[in-house]
């Protein structure tokens, strides 16, 4: 998929809170709770316009029953992902609009995304320079199967940053 890369937009909270709406019609009381998380979610950071949103699950067995349902309404489910105890479903094709990330309520990866979510919203000079890294590694790749292994390290680093902050918080 090519690289999107745009400046933030207010229009992606309200493109979460309207797939949260439409998923908790099917997922009815499956569904702890919704979650906007990565660079749609914070303000003033560029981003591919792709909306990650979490779906924290009571069960999350119970996501794969689920399957031909989000098929026939244009979710391409593609299982963990690379992420266990995760189930990603991708949205849009090609001009891709959601990740829609499920997670069981005890899965450790849950508390990451919103730990570096919420640092970010905090340190507007990361985000700054989070979306300067990007911007330039837009430049030198144009397909996502190379910018998003290029952020790989610089993320966990920051990610590690993230997770200090929050435990000096504590």
């Amino acid at each position: 998929m090519k690289v999107r890369l745009t400046d933030f937009s207010e229009n992606w909270s309200r493109m979460f809170q309207m797939e949260a709406q439409f998923l908790g019609t099917i997922f009815d009381d499956e569904i702890i709770r919704f979650e906007h998380f990565g660079s749609t979610s914070v303000a003033g950071m560029k981003a591919k316009p792709v909306i990650d949103m979490m779906c924290i699950v009571k069960d999350i067995e119970k996501v794969d029953s689920f399957n031909e349902k989000m098929s026939s309404l244009g979710y391409d489910g593609v299982g963990e992902w690379g992420i266990p105890g995760r189930r990603l479903f991708r949205k849009g094709g090609e001009n891709r609009t959601h990740h829609i990330h499920f997670y069981q309520s005890d899965n450790p990866q849950i508390e990451r995304h919103l730990i570096f979510r919420d640092y970010l919203r905090a340190h507007p000079e990361e985000v700054a320079r989070y979306s300067h890294f990007k911007e330039e590694l837009s430049k030198r790749f144009d397909s996502t199967s190379d910018y998003s292994p290029a952020k790989k390290t610089f993320v966990t680093e920051m990610e590690q940053q993230a997770i200090l902050w929050f435990a000096e918080k504590q």
